[in-house]
């Protein structure tokens, strides 16, 4: 497949699908199967995938993996608010209920921090088991649980293999099924399958980031930003009603 996608086409890709499952959210509360309004979540379903590979080739990267973290919680406190405003969702964590208490931001800046414990020589590998425990007990109320810690993490460790990298995809979708399917809703539980169609997309990243060098800070007031707007029109069409779940 030939490598023609830059980082900055395949971000744009994820904003775009993003911002129509949240839409359908707030126009199609709840977890409705009408075959159009599946057909949305499962577009979204590309969103995420996307955003763990580019939290992997971020913590690569970056200069300076202590200012990369502390930017993601900043960014992960400030979407919490824009998050659970969005959805109608207690801003109080876990006072409604064990899932989707905080958006993926807060798991994916415990991702990183995962990552750069990995890279200390010195903490011994019963420890590191221990604190893979511990963040994903910390991340699992999350918008995409703990499985937004542990894919990244995997990327990370796989960078350089897309075939591993693949298979790790495929196997943390088919773990996040599960759980949707025995703890959330069965029918939503099978669309999560489709994070597998960013598969094909990420195989056509060329490994550049792409000339506009603002795509970073962009979506970083984008997501919030957006999940306002979500918030003000389920407050309009539905009233101070949670539309997730519903």
């Amino acid at each position: 497949m030939k490598k023609i996608l830059t980082g900055n086409h395949i971000k744009l890709i994820a904003i775009i699908a993003m911002t129509i499952d949240h839409l359908a959210w707030v126009f199609f509360p709840g977890t409705q199967t009408i075959w159009y309004v599946y057909a949305l979540h499962i577009i979204g379903r590309l969103t995420a995938p996307i955003m763990w590979f580019f939290i992997a080739e971020g913590a690569h990267y970056t200069h300076d993996m202590g200012r990369y973290i502390g930017r993601l919680f900043i960014f992960a406190v400030i979407s919490h608010f824009a998050f659970t405003f969005a959805f109608g969702i207690p801003m109080i964590p876990l006072s409604s209920g064990l899932f989707n208490q905080t958006s993926v931001m807060w798991s994916l800046a415990w991702a990183v921090v995962l990552i750069a414990l990995f890279r200390i020589r010195e903490i011994p590998d019963w420890a590191k088991i221990a604190l893979i425990i511990i963040i994903c007990l910390i991340t699992f109320p999350a918008d995409w649980s703990s499985i937004a810690v542990m894919c990244p993490f995997f990327l990370y460790l796989h960078r350089g293999n897309f075939t591993a990298q693949t298979r790790d995809l495929v196997i943390w979708a088919f773990v996040y099924a599960t759980v949707y399917f025995f703890f959330l809703d069965k029918p939503y539980a099978f669309l999560q399958l489709f994070i597998c169609l960013s598969i094909p997309i990420l195989a056509t990243y060329n490994g550049k980031r792409g000339s506009w060098k603002g795509m970073q800070w962009f979506f970083y007031i984008y997501y919030p930003a957006h999940m306002v707007i979500i918030g003000l029109l389920r407050l309009y069409l539905h009233g101070n009603v949670p539309i997730i779940f519903s």
